[in-house]
């Protein structure tokens, strides 16, 4: 993509016309220094990780020293959640800053982004800056059944370099470095070559503590490890090239870990995320803040902070008042919750049904409300294909070990809590429960709880224009998913010997 010289031009009178529209008094020299302080952007996203798994959010075994040493430059978000448990939704919704429920057949995997859902890196793009997307950016999906003619993310390229290398002098760029790690399939042996000692590796309480676990949790924080070399070769770029002092550098995950009740659930697991904003020059660093946020907050806070105005369709809230703040904890009193959401993940039922669901969080209860209850929230057995590997066509330690396990007396209760059918609502205390293990959605000492965070999340999805909730068209059911090959799922030969599995299955009647 290269850009013409008229750029600088357009950039500028966005910028003016909006910080005219916000002051009156702004003189024609400090819209100038306002303008030329615009920053670069640049998102490094890992694949599925969930917020807990790196150093400087408390974990232990795996070694992350750059992210580590961001976070204490910068300020990190402690209560940072994605839209949607699943690639392709949370990725939309992050560019576009509304709710999955507001984005058509967008909340689904492997579905599309209609050409009508604005993105920040277009509106950017119009405004002066170079965009552009490394890796997955929006997906897994199919773009030209949009209407658009790129990825929403912006056109794509090799590497930062590459992309840099369209840049006209002094022209602000927005990056989106989409990582494949820490992803499934896990590189063999990850972590015993990273040095990773199984033992000392604390297995959260809805898995079980076996080798095959520790194991397969060893090789997804060396995914993770590989992903903070990857930051680090970011940083240094930018620095060789002078950006550093004025680049926003965000540092995320679009969703939590492929395990058990994690991807595709709406547990802490599966929303959950760490989030870091690193621009020491401009904004105070060494901060912890505890404000429910979301990645579908991004999106304003680009346009903000380039000199933008923020759409009315963008029903999430910019950052910038916490940004901009010297405090730590709490800044924004109103952000003590989060609201989330799921459609169709995987195509793993028959016909391709999905297993819709929102859930409230606060500090203090997690409240979940199943819509398709009467359906397998892992997808159909005996794949149970929601929990990668969806197709069991690869190795996945602590799925194929409680799959195999599943009769056994310490490993029953918890495969029934990963895969089998849950209820219409689940009601979890977090201040007893962190681990969201005992549903108290039926006990009548959290009624009055239960009453109240019902009401609280039926209201808000009533205002942001939730079909669930307003009796629209859910046009997420029933839309294309456009990878053929996940509607015959062909187990791995090592699948079907441990298991018994057949050799193919179906998720759709022949005709």
């Amino acid at each position: 993509m290269m850009v013409d010289q008229s750029w600088f031009q357009r950039g500028k009178q966005v910028a003016l016309a909006s910080m005219v529209g916000a002051s009156m008094l702004t003189g024609c020299q400090e819209a100038k220094k306002k303008e030329v302080a615009r920053p670069n952007i640049v998102i490094l996203m890992s694949d599925n990780q969930c917020y807990n798994h790196l150093g400087c959010y408390g974990d232990p075994v795996v070694k992350t020293p750059t992210i580590d040493k961001l976070a204490t430059e910068g300020i990190r978000f402690t209560h940072a959640f994605c839209s949607a448990p699943s690639c392709t939704p949370a990725r939309a919704s992050m560019l576009t800053g509304q709710d999955i429920w507001r984005l058509d057949e967008g909340a689904n995997l492997w579905g599309t982004l209609p050409k009508k859902y604005e993105v920040y890196p277009d509106i950017l793009e119009k405004a002066g800056y170079l965009v552009g997307y490394e890796g997955k950016g929006w997906g897994p999906g199919e773009v030209d059944a949009s209407g658009r003619d790129r990825n929403p993310g912006g056109d794509q390229y090799e590497s930062f370099e590459e992309f840099y290398n369209e840049r006209e002098k002094g022209q602000p760029f927005c990056y989106w470095f989409s990582s494949r790690d820490p992803h499934r399939p896990f590189r063999r042996n990850g972590g015993k070559k990273a040095g990773i000692k199984l033992e000392d590796i604390k297995v959260p309480a809805y898995l079980p503590d076996t080798k095959e676990v520790r194991k397969d949790i060893a090789d997804y924080y060396a995914e993770i490890e590989h992903f903070d070399g990857e930051v680090a070769g970011f940083v240094e770029l930018l620095k060789e090239m002078g950006q550093w002092d004025n680049t926003l550098l965000i540092v995320c995950s679009d969703n939590g870990w492929q395990m058990p009740r994690g991807l595709a659930n709406l547990y802490d697991f599966g929303t959950r995320v760490p989030l870091i904003v690193h621009m020491p020059k401009r904004f105070q660093g060494g901060r912890d803040i505890d404000d429910f946020v979301s990645l579908n907050d991004l999106a304003p806070t680009f346009l903000e902070l380039a000199g933008l105005p923020i759409p009315d369709y963008m029903n999430a809230k910019s950052l910038n008042t916490i940004l901009a703040s010297n405090k730590s904890g709490v800044i924004e009193k109103e952000r003590n919750f989060i609201i989330t959401g799921r459609e169709r993940h995987a195509f793993v039922r028959q016909n391709g049904a999905g297993y819709g669901g929102r859930a409230l969080q606060t500090n203090d209860f997690l409240l979940i409300h199943n819509y398709d209850y009467n359906n397998w929230p892992a997808g159909d057995p005996p794949l149970f294909g929601d929990v990668d590997a969806h197709m069991l066509q690869y190795p996945c330690g602590a799925k194929m070990y409680m799959l195999e396990h599943k009769d056994d007396e310490k490993v029953k209760p918890l495969f029934e809590l990963a895969f089998g059918k849950r209820p219409e609502y689940e009601l979890y205390d977090l201040k007893k429960d962190p681990e969201q293990m005992v549903n108290v959605a039926q006990d009548a000492n959290y009624k009055q709880q239960f009453d109240a965070l019902k009401k609280q999340m039926n209201d808000y999805l009533a205002k942001t224009g939730d079909p669930r909730i307003n009796g629209g068209e859910l046009k997420w059911e029933g839309a294309p998913y456009y990878a053929e090959k996940d509607k015959h799922p062909r187990p791995s030969r090592t699948s079907i010997d441990k298991l018994g599995l057949e050799e193919e299955y179906s998720y759709v009647k022949e005709k």
